[in-house]
């Protein structure tokens, strides 16, 4: 089963991590500091509320909890539980509030963040344009979305023994209409051989 399989239902995406949770940090062991200059770049600031959606294992909550501060809230939201489990395993439990949830239902008042990170999130939406309104509409106007992958689109399909196509999400020309359309205006685009960053600011 390939690690991209876009638009899959969300039990389909449950028991995919499911099976994988256990050992993802063994798998990618080197990916901290991606993480960490993708933290960076989102432009956190102190006291800021933020939420990791599709948090994983969580290995973006210590860099974001360091980018808020102790009197900033972070979210990490995940809708397989042996992925929070790990989560908790790995200590990451003590930089976030962790969430059981579905980033299609997100439990979180409107416009209560200043930010949303999502790694590696956008090719497991089953509905894409609404589950990025869904986010929207969580973060205040002017806002902020980071849409991370440690490594390239190219090095991604590589990895997984296929081709990169047109019609991935994640191409600029896919995901920058997308976005817009779901309340985002994107404000860079980034991919490159060892990371994938496109962020987005909240409009009114």
């Amino acid at each position: 089963m390939a690690d991209d399989h876009t638009h899959d239902d969300p039990t389909h995406v449950q028991e995919f991590f499911t099976a994988r949770a256990a050992d993802w940090d063994t798998r990618f062991p080197d990916d901290g500091p991606a993480y960490a200059a993708a933290v960076a770049d989102l432009g956190l600031r102190a006291g800021d509320a933020v939420l990791d959606a599709g948090c994983g294992t969580g290995r973006a909550l210590p860099f974001l909890r360091d980018a808020v501060g102790p009197g900033g809230s972070v979210l990490g939201a995940d809708i397989t539980p042996a992925m929070l489990e790990a989560a908790v395993q790995a200590g990451r439990h003590r930089a976030a509030q962790l969430l059981i949830a579905d980033v299609a239902r997100l439990p979180v008042r409107t416009g209560a963040l200043d930010a949303v990170f999502a790694a590696g999130l956008i090719s497991h939406l089953p509905r894409p344009a609404e589950n990025l309104r869904e986010l929207a509409r969580t973060v205040r106007p002017g806002g902020l979305l980071a849409l991370f992958h440690p490594i390239g689109r190219a090095a991604l399909a590589a990895r997984q023994g296929r081709q990169i196509t047109p019609d991935d999400l994640r191409a600029e020309p896919k995901l920058r209409p997308l976005l817009a359309g779901s309340g985002w205006r994107m404000t860079s685009y980034t991919d490159e051989n060892d990371r994938f960053l496109a962020l987005a600011v909240r409009q009114d």
